[in-house]
Formats: structure tokens, C-alpha cells, sequence
């Protein structure tokens, strides 16, 4: 797992990559380097921070150089070993044992049909010295992040969009778009970008930049194309097929660990990976008492407690009680774009105080909520269908008024059931599409534009309509898989493996998802719906599975959220940041948020009638990125 930066026909090359590098050096504090390759018609500059996973020896230390072919890369292959073997019986040599040549030889005799072969997380830059040329590829899934931006005849990548800023800040403008999307999800999706010159290369793809001007690219995994064809063929063996990648997620030359939350997802992974590894170690963290109070948090302390001593385990409790105050301008920067979701945090001190423990790699349950339909949402939307059919005049003149006058917190203690039924009446009548959206962001459109400046109201329309076209770009017969579906596209690449990426790099340490992987994927959208959810059930197939190896505590237990004390966050000790940097600053004083409607938000929240937190929560952290873009000198949206 590394940070990898790079340019392309540019005359400033080496002085770029050589500060993108510099900047990326969190995500790799093994090793380091820049190369640069110079024809007469053509320029590429090559950097990379390493932190070595797989060959611990200087001999594969990047960018790697071989044969007339240079790769920076960054990622883990898990089927390195398998694809050296078909390699060398094509008489391929190697020089090393790290993934690293495996990539780059597997480039070299299969070309982009390579892609498909490499079952892991990646994004890479490969330049052919014969050609001239430099193709860039990313994973499947979207796990590893690459930004890429044109420029002048080239163009520039990094793993981080904060290495660009650090480089070329001035030349870039912030994206109104992405400011609202910001505000809507939370977090960005894949197809919108922060600052209006700088994309992110789709999962699944691959773009070639040849030294005569020519770009050709390609995309050679679909999401929506695979699941259909999963959605065809006979249900797969899931309890082979997660043995299977949980097994090929261990391959490592240092010691691997796992996140282990008592939940369902991060159980199931570590009882897989204990029985191949018994000396695996977990990590968990928990709360302080009054802030579970307040947000009325559900204590995973005791199911992680349990299942650890079942299975001998040794696990390593971690209480955070952070100074979110500092904390939160960090994390800011971390995340590299406009994402407020504080679960981030948690990663991040996880991640930290398992570095310090000397381990630098790390399993997490991530992925199989978004692939087998454990999201409330999920559920809710069923749910829905149900409540479509009471008669309107009752949902909107009578349900309605008197779920959202229940108060969010009594006696100083949050009230859950309350805000799921305030979420739930919010999208529970609407269609499909628009229902679902309105499942897991934090406004209806015209909640929105009441607060944005007036001008953005055609901005907030094409979000919306952004999501309606992702939501639809398939043929599933079935609602629960369209969502799960969506969730993989959206929701999962977007925020789950983005902050997961940032959090982890930012303590040098890497994160594995066994869950997301293409064999899983297809495996879970071989299932039906009721294979999903089944009656009041959720993840009703993973639960079967999980049966074999997970106490019934833990396989029975209700979906608990990975996340953070919000609510005592943001009604304590963020109370000053909310006064001082949000409601006196940057987005109020340039009209992007207005100031009357921001105002009851944060009276709402201050007096307990709704639960506005997580709105809080965003828009202090969209102002606090807005404030840093602006700093590196990136021009206004």
C-alpha cells in the first residue's frame, strides 16, 4: 500500500511529482522515490512513497523499472503468487517476490486483459518506454483512489487530491457541484469532483496517454454489467466463497490484524481469518458513558469481548475520547475532500494505535451491508411499499405531523426510535428511486435549496438527477439488489472506502475489505431478494453462513452502526467551532449557505426538537475544507 504521483508531458515535471510525493509521504514512510524518463518526444515523471506489505527489500521499491517498462503502483495483489506461476511458465523471470514485477510483468504479456486477472486493490501508471506511452488503471471496486488532471499537453495524477493542491493549487477552481453534493450526501460520489480540473478515474478503468496527443480508454469491469450476469447464474457457495477471499486477503510479509466490532460483518471476517491464523490479534474501540447516553449508541464492547474469547483471540480495547475540537480540522485534511461522515475518526484512532502495536495491516467487515442488504435503509424501503398503501390524507395530515413533533432527546437521553421514524415518514411514500435517495441523504430537494444560495437551485438538480441515473443504469429485476447495487456504486466507493483509504494512510497503515472483491460481488448478486431479507432479517443468507463459526449472540444480533457519538459532539464539544467558523464564516459571508435557514438547523439540534447532527456535523466540515482548498490557493466556486 503506497502513495503514487506522476506527470506527463510536462516541462515542470520533476519539481511537481518531487512535491506531490513529498506530500503523499503518510502513505508510504518506508521508501521513496522519483524517476524520470525523457525522449525526445515525450517526458513522463514517476513518484512513489512506499509502505512495504509484500517483499519487505529494497530490490522492489518503486517506481519499478524493468525491461523498458516503469510502474509506480499502489495497492496489494493477493493472487501475486498464482500469476507468477502462469507467468514464469510463459518463461517471464523474476527479480524480486513482490507484486510489484507481478504487475508489471502481467502488463507486459497481457496488456489491459491483465486487469481482470489481478484480484485486489489497485491504482497504477505504467510507462512503456517503446511506445512512450503512460496508462493509468484502477481497481474494480474503486478501492485504492487515483485523481487525475489535464493540463496543458498532459496531464498530472496523484493517489491524493491534496498532493495536487499542494503542487498546482492556483491553477484549480472549487466545483459548485461538488459543494452540493457535499451538503446533500456527505460525502462525494465517484462522477462528481471536488475542484472543477481534477477527476477521479472510474473503478474499472484504464486511460492511455501516447506521446503524439492521442487518449484512448477503456472500461473492462462494469458493476452493472456483472450483476446482471450474477443476477443469471446459479446462486453461488458463499460460505467457499468468503473462506476463500478472507484466506487470499492474509497474504502479507508483516503481521495482519483486524478491526472487530462485535458486529455480524467484522465477526464473520475475523473468525475466517483466526481459523487460518490463530495468532491474529483484534482491535475495538468504545465510547465514553454519557456520550452513548446522549446519541443512545448500542455497546459493541461485550460482543467483540465474546467472540474474542471464544475464539482465543487476543483484543486490544481502545475507549476514544478524542478533543474533536482539534481533531476535526485534522481530519478535515485527512479526508481530502468535502466528506463529514465522523465515523472517519474512528479509522483513523483505530488505525494509529494499531501502528503503534507494530501492525500494519488490517481486515474490516466493510462492504457486506452495501452487497447483502444490511442497511436499515434496506429494510425501511420495504417497509415503505407497505406504507405507500395507507391512504395519503393519513400519512401526510396525521402520521406525519406527529412523528415529527416527537422530540429526539428526553431527559438528557437521545430517543432512537424517534429518529428513525422521523427518517422514515421523510421518504417512506415516495418512489423508488427518489424514496431511496431521500433514505440516506440529509435534505429533500427543496429543504436544499431553501438553504443554498438561490443560484445553486439548478446545481442541486443535476446532483439529484445524477443519482437518478446511476440509480436506473441497470436490468435487476429485483428493489433490494437495485439498492445494493446503487450502495456499491455510490454509497460504498464514494464514502465507505474513501474515508476508509484516507483514515488508514493517514497512519501509515492499510486496510483490506475482503467483502469487496469481485468473486464476492458476484457471489452476492447471484442471491435473490428474500435471500437478502427475509421477513424482519437482514443479510439473511451472510447470517446462514455465518452460523458455522459466530456464537447465535452475535449472528442474531440487530445491525449496529459503525459510527460516533454525534450528538454529544456536536451539542458540546463542537459548540464553539459551530458559532465561531460555521454560522460567522466563509459559506455565509460568500452567499453559499444562507444564514437564517442555517441558523434553525443549529437551533433545532441545540433544543432537541429534530436531530440535525449529522447536518451540523457536514456543513462545519464542507466549511473547514472550503477554508483549506482556499488556503492552497484554489480559486472560489
Amino acid at each position: 500500500m503506497c502513495g503514487i504521483a506522476g506527470a506527463f508531458q510536462q516541462p515542470d515535471g520533476k519539481l511537481v511529482v518531487t512535491t506531490m510525493t513529498d506530500r503523499l509521504g503518510h502513505r508510504g514512510p518506508d521508501a521513496g522515490g522519483v524517476v524520470e524518463l525523457v525522449a525526445p518526444e515525450s517526458a513522463v515523471v514517476l513518484g512513489h512513497r512506499r509502505l512495504s506489505i509484500i517483499d519487505l527489500s529494497a530490490a522492489a521499491d518503486q517506481p519499478f523499472a524493468k525491461d523498458g517498462l516503469t510502474l509506480t503502483y499502489n495497492g496489494e495483489i493477493y493472487n501475486h503468487a498464482q500469476l507468477r506461476r502462469q507467468l514464469e511458465g510463459l518463461g517471464v523471470r523474476f527479480a524480486t517476490r513482490s507484486d510489484t514485477e507481478v504487475v508489471l510483468e502481467a502488463w507486459r504479456v497481457w496488456g489491459t486483459d491483465s486487469l481482470r486477472r489481478l484480484r485486489g486493490m489497485f491504482a497504477f501508471a505504467v510507462h512503456d518506454e517503446r511506445t512512450g506511452s503512460l496508462t493509468l488503471a484502477r481497481d474494480p471496486l474503486g478501492i485504492k483512489p487515483l485523481y487525475v488532471m489535464d493540463r496543458g499537453d498532459g496531464m498530472l495524477f496523484a493517489s491524493e487530491l491534496k498532493a495536487l493542491l499542494s503542487a498546482v493549487g492556483a491553477e484549480l477552481s472549487v466545483n459548485p457541484a461538488a459543494m452540493v453534493a457535499s451538503a446533500l450526501y456527505y460525502w462525494l460520489p465517484q462522477d462528481i469532483d471536488a475542484v472543477t480540473q481534477v477527476r477521479k478515474l472510474a473503478p474499472g478503468s484504464w486511460v492511455r496517454y501516447d506521446r503524439d496527443g492521442a487518449v484512448s480508454s477503456g472500461t473492462y469491469w462494469d458493476a452493472a454489467e456483472e450483476a446482471f450476469r450474477a443476477s443469471r447464474s446459479p446462486r453461488s457457495d458463499l460460505r467457499d466463497v468468503l473462506t476463500a477471499s478472507v484466506e487470499a486477503h492474509l497474504v502479507a510479509d508483516v503481521p495482519v490484524a483486524c478491526f472487530l466490532s462485535g458486529g455480524l460483518d467484522s465477526s464473520l471476517i475475523a473468525a475466517l481469518a483466526h481459523r487460518r491464523d490463530p495468532s491474529l490479534e483484534a482491535y475495538t474501540i468504545a465510547f465514553r458513558p454519557e456520550d452513548q447516553r446522549l446519541e443512545a449508541m448500542p455497546d459493541d464492547a461485550p460482543y467483540a469481548r465474546l467472540l474474542a474469547g471464544r475464539l482465543g483471540m487476543r483484543l486490544h480495547e481502545i475507549e476514544l475520547h478524542p478533543d474533536v475540537a482539534s481533531l476535526l480540522p485534522r481530519m478535515v485534511d485527512v479526508l481530502d475532500e468535502p466528506i463529514g461522515d465522523p465515523a472517519a475518526i474512528n479509522t483513523l484512532l483505530m488505525c494509529e494505535a494499531a501502528r503503534e502495536a507494530g501492525v500494519k495491516v488490517l481486515l474490516s467487515g466493510m462492504g457486506a451491508d452495501e452487497l447483502f442488504g444490511g442497511y436499515r435503509k434496506h429494510y425501511a424501503m420495504l417497509l415503505g411499499s407497505r406504507y405507500r398503501r395507507v391512504p395519503a390524507a393519513v400519512r401526510e395530515g396525521v402520521v406525519g405531523p406527529v412523528v415529527r413533533a416527537m422530540p429526539v432527546t428526553v431527559g438528557g437521553r437521545g430517543v432512537r426510535t424517534t429518529r428513525w421514524a422521523q427518517r422514515f415518514v421523510s421518504f417512506a411514500g415516495l418512489p423508488e428511486e427518489e424514496a431511496f435517495r431521500r433514505s440516506y441523504t440529509l435534505y429533500d430537494r427543496d429543504e436544499l435549496v431553501g438553504l443554498l444560495d438561490p443560484d445553486l437551485a439548478g446545481a442541486v438538480d443535476e446532483v439529484i438527477g445524477r443519482h437518478r441515473a446511476v440509480y436506473e443504469d441497470n436490468d435487476l429485476d429485483e428493489a433490494v439488489a437495485r439498492m445494493c447495487l446503487a450502495d456499491s456504486r455510490m454509497f460504498m466507493a464514494g464514502l465507505n472506502l474513501t474515508y476508509t483509504d484516507r483514515a488508514s494512510m493517514a497512519a501509515s497503515t492499510e486496510v483490506r475489505v475482503p467483502f469487496v472483491d469481485p468473486v464476492v460481488f458476484d457471489a452476492a448478486f447471484s442471491l435473490k431478494d428474500s435471500d437478502r431479507i427475509r421477513g424482519r432479517v437482514q443479510k439473511a443468507a451472510l447470517r446462514e453462513v455465518a452460523r458455522e463459526w459466530l456464537p447465535r449472540e452475535i449472528v442474531d444480533r440487530p445491525k449496529a452502526s459503525f459510527g460516533a457519538p454525534l450528538r454529544a459532539w456536536v451539542s458540546n464539544d463542537l459548540r464553539e467551532l459551530v458559532d465561531d467558523v460555521l454560522l460567522d464564516g466563509e459559506l455565509v459571508r460568500s452567499g453559499f449557505l444562507r444564514r437564517e435557514p442555517l441558523q434553525r438547523i443549529v437551533d433545532d439540534q441545540r433544543t432537541g426538537r429534530r436531530d440535525e447532527s449529522k447536518q451540523v456535523w457536514q456543513l462545519l466540515s464542507l466549511e473547514l475544507w472550503y477554508r483549506n482548498a482556499r488556503s492552497a490557493g484554489v480559486r472560489a466556486a
